[in-house]
């Protein structure tokens, strides 16, 4: 059988890698906040034909930076990020065979939920 995954979670290996998933969510939260803070100066320095350059723009490349490493742990470990205000996480999980997703999000204690590939957030069932 093909899979769209080459990593499938068991509920025990998706329950282990919480805490580091929510540190990530939390992180790109607070950089993605950073990065607004950032563009709203740069945005006013733009309309004031002030120079751009140095530790304003330096930082913000740098947030950049960091938010896409993040991004890049998700992609690596193949858990997808479905909404990072919710802290939605999918991880890649056998089911009797089929591919589903262990759905998790931030505030939940545990993984609890399950759905199919196609279905998201709105197909979730007890596990």
């Amino acid at each position: 059988m093909t899979y769209q995954f080459s990593k499938h979670y068991s509920i025990a290996e998706a329950r282990e890698l919480l805490p580091q998933v929510q540190s990530w969510i939390d992180e790109l939260l607070t950089l993605r906040s950073t990065l607004g803070k950032v563009d709203q100066l740069l945005e006013g320095r733009l309309r004031t034909a002030e120079d751009l350059g140095g530790n304003t723009v330096n930082d913000r490349t740098r947030t950049i930076a960091r938010f896409q490493a993040i991004l890049g742990e998700f992609q690596t470990h193949e858990i997808q990020l479905k909404d990072l205000d919710r802290g939605l996480v999918d991880f890649p999980h056998l089911r009797a065979g089929d591919e589903v997703f262990l759905c998790w999000e931030s505030g939940e204690e545990d993984i609890d939920y399950w759905h199919d590939l196609g279905t998201g957030f709105a197909g979730r069932e007890l596990l």
